[in-house]
């Protein structure tokens, strides 16, 4: 196959997955997630958004493929993405995934019964962000010595909560507070969620200075 050939065939293959979403919403932490591990993606048209519920993010794919929610996102992108992963280091995002949109979530955001958010959670002392804590004491990232798909996932949620509740003092969980900011500087997160944003949450992170709120609760 000629050079040219190869290059299309590239190009068919980069521009496959079509990510529905918008800022203001989860979907950038998908657009995080694909620039971290090297997943071209494209923004699709919102009014053709195929999301059996009608919500965002949504993910298409070639051969009639479907994923939505962003935890499945994400972990659709691992597994596109493992065989540069050990089995454990695979095992072990994967776990950090479902954790963050199982456990992480309610303990970030409280809802009412109609599924309105009103609250963090980090307001107040929580036994799972204490052993988040001990286990970010002892390495700087949470599958791996390196950043991986478990950072995104863990990570965005812990971040939307200084963009949605502005101010809340973190200060109880010295390490998960370093780790923020570690995950919060870089490139790909600017890129994902826009520079403007990035700055507001490192100079929370950087302060106890409270930022004007950033948008209204997703």
């Amino acid at each position: 196959m000629n050079s040219f050939l190869l290059a299309t065939v590239f190009l068919q293959f980069a521009s496959a997955l079509t990510l529905y979403g918008h800022p203001g919403t989860r979907s950038p932490l998908c657009n995080w997630g694909a620039l971290e591990v090297g997943i071209d993606i494209k923004m699709g048209d919102l009014s053709k958004n195929p999301h059996p519920f009608g919500q965002i993010p949504c993910l298409t794919d070639d051969n009639d493929v479907l994923v939505f929610e962003s935890g499945a996102i994400l972990l659709y992108f691992l597994d596109k993405t493992k065989d540069k992963l050990s089995p454990s280091e695979a095992a072990a995002i994967q776990s950090y995934i479902v954790w963050a949109n199982a456990s992480l979530d309610g303990i970030c955001f409280l809802e009412t019964p109609d599924g309105k958010v009103y609250d963090t959670g980090l307001k107040k002392p929580n036994k799972n962000i204490d052993k988040l804590d001990k286990i970010l004491e002892k390495q700087p990232f949470l599958a791996s010595d390196q950043f991986t798909l478990a950072d995104v996932a863990v990570a965005s949620y812990l971040l939307y909560v200084l963009q949605f509740f502005p101010g809340v003092d973190i200060s109880r969980w010295p390490y998960v507070k370093a780790y923020m900011k570690d995950c919060c500087i870089r490139p790909a997160y600017a890129k994902a969620f826009g520079e403007k944003v990035q700055g507001l949450l490192l100079s929370q992170l950087e302060s106890e200075a409270t930022p004007k709120k950033l948008f209204g609760v997703f």
